[in-house]
């Protein structure tokens, strides 16, 4: 089992998928919370986009989807909150929105190639060095901003309009807490892939409240779920020559199923 990590590509990509698995699940957790799963979704297809424009254009792809996820993440709640639209269908209109204008500029460039689909369904010889720094980079501030903040973060899941009148700054935290998610979900396009990581984000989260335990161990439980589905999902990706995107996804639906048949029980 442990000659897999003989490989450099292999040691990457476990510490980038680590990474990601630590971010993903406790950010997850204030977006379940919050109602607000499906925003993991539409950076996602947001942060491709930005792939997309990054591959024709030949700039860097990571970045562009970091910048693109970003842009997403401040236009969603700029329209949630100055124009009071329900957000199911502003994700909806730039979900698609997104996805479209992806599909028609890799059409037009010419994109279509190995490269775009590794951030479509994750691949984990895509993960260079460079990735692993810049993953380490944003990974440090996005978790560092998530616990100073977590406090806050839990009140405004619950209750926007209480945390309002005992003078929270709820849009500003909002903002805060949507940007550190695009962070999260462009800088994890990578292993998990685009279309995928909005599930490593969400269902570890919902596998913990199965539970039925107190906000901080839903958190650790979620973590483990994630820090468990990575690597093994990593692992039967490498045996397998499977994509680890989809590997990681079916390790984490296969531990919400086991979370229901137990909460059932």
């Amino acid at each position: 089992m442990f000659e897999m990590f003989e490989y450099d590509f292999m040691q990457r990509a476990f510490i980038a998928g680590i990474i990601i698995a630590i971010l993903a699940s406790i950010s997850g957790t204030f977006i379940v919370l919050k109602r607000y799963s499906l925003i993991g979704e539409t950076l996602a297809h947001s942060a491709l986009l930005g792939v997309a424009i990054g591959l024709v254009a030949e700039y860097n792809p990571l970045w562009m989807a970091v910048i693109f996820a970003l842009f997403s993440a401040w236009l969603i709640e700029y329209l949630r909150s100055a124009f009071s639209i329900y957000s199911d269908a502003i994700l909806a209109i730039l979900l698609s929105g997104s996805l479209a204008l992806a599909i028609i500029i890799v059409s037009l460039g010419g994109a279509f190639n190995n490269s775009l689909f590794s951030y479509l369904f994750g691949s984990i010889l895509s993960v260079s060095s460079e990735d692993i720094i810049v993953i380490s980079i944003f990974g440090v501030i996005s978790l560092v901003t998530l616990l100073l903040f977590s406090k806050e973060f839990y009140f405004i899941a619950y209750d926007e309009e209480v945390a309002k009148t005992s003078g929270i700054k709820v849009n500003l935290l909002n903002f805060l807490l949507v940007s550190v998610v695009a962070v999260i979900i462009a800088l994890s396009i990578r292993v998990v892939g685009s279309l995928l990581i909005s599930a490593l984000m969400i269902i570890p989260t919902i596998s913990a409240l199965q539970f039925r335990v107190g906000f901080l161990k839903t958190v650790i439980f979620s973590l483990i779920i994630a820090l468990f589905s990575v690597m093994a999902g990593m692992t039967i990706s490498f045996y397998f020559s499977l994509p680890s995107g989809a590997t990681i996804v079916m390790c984490v639906l296969f531990i919400f199923i086991i979370s229901l048949i137990t909460n059932r029980r």
